[in-house]
């Protein structure tokens, strides 16, 4: 398990930060975003999908609970669990199948933390209390798989 905090100044940035990180990710890789409404798991997801040429594309699945998007043959499977009660009902749609079919990001990932596998990215992004533009930004690697994500892209942990 490696960790890093890192800020990023705008949105150009938190969007930029999705744009490196996709640029590692594969089918299998999953990736936890947590934060409060307004922080910036959906401007770091539209980074992800800029990486693949879908930046026209995204769209917030809140009330489908999934969008799907395929670019050259990789699958990206977007979750909104926000409205979900518990893991039960992430089960209950197979939710589980989707994290060896594409690349997962799932925003409010913390509500089926007991569904998710030993490895996995978790980012909990924090607004400034001082600038509004300014996100707090904690990555954390679940398991070695992840581990030389964090060095080469941050240098290191903390």
């Amino acid at each position: 398990m490696k960790h890093i905090e890192i800020t990023t100044n705008n949105e150009k940035e938190t969007l930029e930060l999705g744009k490196k990180l996709a640029s590692y990710l594969k089918k299998g890789d999953i990736v936890v975003l947590t934060g409060e409404l307004g922080s910036g798991k959906t401007k770091l997801t539209e980074g992800f999908l800029t990486y693949f040429g879908l930046e026209n594309e995204i769209s917030s699945p809140t009330f489908t609970l999934v969008n799907e998007y395929i670019k050259n043959d990789i699958k990206i499977f977007h979750f909104d669990v926000y409205r979900l009660e518990d893991s039960s009902e992430f089960y209950a749609i197979g939710g589980e199948e989707y994290f060896e079919n594409g690349i997962c990001i799932i925003e409010w990932g913390e509500i089926i933390q007991d569904t998710l596998p030993e490895e996995y990215i978790h980012i909990i992004l924090k607004k400034d209390d001082i600038n509004d533009n300014i996100r707090l930004i904690d990555v954390t690697s679940y398991g070695h798989k992840y581990d030389y994500i964090l060095t080469d892209l941050f240098g290191g942990t903390k």
